[in-house]
């Protein structure tokens, strides 16, 4: 973050930027959407030096706002994730799974059995649970990553995979088979209201910069939606200009001003303005592009290609792209996050009944661990940050 002077013209001149970044310059929204930041409120919290910010109730405000991931630098962990294990989860799909992998010596250290098609392993918006999406057994498992605990599974109807709202308040299953984004409790899971939705296949979010709205892919029937957060409504829906478009992954920008949309079958990420949500524009990567992932410093996204085996790096700064790493052999890199110093990518290799630990800084393939067949929503934990939007790890 950058050093501010504590200055009454200083603290006006950031309280401006702030309100203008979370609320916008756009007064109108176009493509069957419809505004979601017109509404007025405040909320408070570190971060921002005490001045109010224009963002979701009870949201907390960004550290910078010029830099969504300004919390996630490295080594800067929350006191709440301080003291736990530095640990790799790896749900394996087909297995019924979970792989531990220790990465000071890449071996995995614990298999612990979980329900059926674990999907994702996802971390609570508090930090605290580490939740182990069981798509077709309709349950989440809970792992305490202090202690390595397992919890008495809960009953989720269709958890593909898990998502909380900037506040805290609720968690949201991707209810895919169901059709649904389904609220619930946070903490408990109670559900709260299920948004019945007309696409196929819900798989992925992000959040906007003010929390108020979130971008969903769908992968089934190629289209994307745009949620108000508060309202938990469906406000626009368009279908992405590519014949058989499979959208996955979803990443918001650092300067909150751009959604990537990684596209399975178009071979690429879609680069949407998520504020107007007009038609978005289409950026080749490489084949089967899938997941997305953010460094440390906030310079580059990271894409991999699951059907080339390679990982795509996407300058923010220019939006183009910068570099490509291939894997020694093939492979197929799915999902996965950035390690606490930054200087890893750990990536499942989804058809290989493996995983992929990558230096970011020559691109070079470290290590393969064997795990069980079909690993998925791979989980770097603990991570930077001071809450969790969920997935594998979206942190701000």
């Amino acid at each position: 973050m950058r050093a501010i002077p504590r200055t009454p013209f200083h603290t006006a001149l950031l309280a401006v930027v702030c309100v203008l970044v979370a609320v916008g310059c756009s007064s109108s929204a176009t493509r069957h959407s419809t505004p979601s930041r017109a509404r007025s409120s405040t909320s408070t919290g570190a971060g921002t030096m005490g001045v109010v910010y224009a963002g979701l109730p009870g949201m907390p405000p960004p550290l910078d706002p010029h830099d969504l991931y300004a919390a996630d630098r490295p080594g800067a962990l929350s006191p709440a994730v301080r003291n736990f294990p530095n640990l790799i989860y790896v749900p394996n799909t087909i297995s019924n799974t979970v792989s531990i992998i220790d990465p000071a010596t890449d071996k995995v250290i614990r298999t612990i059995p979980v329900g059926i098609q674990p999907q994702h392993v996802v971390p609570s918006w508090d930090l605290k649970t580490l939740w182990v999406n069981n798509d077709l057994s309709n349950s989440l498992t809970p792992i305490d990553p202090a202690t390595g605990n397992v919890g008495k599974p809960v009953d989720v109807h269709d958890p593909y995979n898990l998502y909380f709202t900037p506040d805290g308040k609720h968690a949201v299953v991707m209810a895919s088979q169901d059709r649904q984004l389904v609220f619930r409790d946070a903490h408990t899971m109670a559900v709260d209201k299920a948004v019945p939705v007309s696409c196929g296949g819900v798989n992925h979010a992000d959040f906007s910069p003010d929390g108020r709205y979130f971008v969903v892919s769908c992968e089934f029937s190629g289209e994307l939606l745009k949620v108000d957060t508060a309202a938990m409504k469906v406000v626009g829906q368009q279908r992405l200009a590519y014949e058989g478009s499979m959208p996955q992954d979803v990443k918001i920008s650092p300067d909150g001003k751009t959604f990537y949309i990684a596209d399975m079958t178009a071979d690429g990420v879609w680069v949407l303005n998520g504020d107007s949500f007009a038609e978005p524009t289409l950026l080749k990567t490489g084949k089967g592009a899938h997941g997305t992932y953010v460094s440390r410093d906030s310079k580059y996204l990271y894409v991999s290609n699951r059907g080339e085996g390679s990982i795509s790096v996407l300058e923010f700064s220019t939006g183009k792209l910068v570099q490509k790493w291939w894997l020694p052999g093939g492979g197929s890199p799915d999902m996965g996050g950035v390690s606490t110093d930054g200087n890893t990518l750990w990536l499942s290799g989804r058809y290989n009944s493996e995983v992929y630990k990558i230096d970011t800084r020559t691109g070079k393939l470290i290590d393969r661990i064997r795990v069980g067949h079909g690993p998925h929503g791979l989980c770097v934990y603990p991570q930077p940050g001071r809450y969790s939007l969920g997935h594998t790890g979206i942190f701000r």
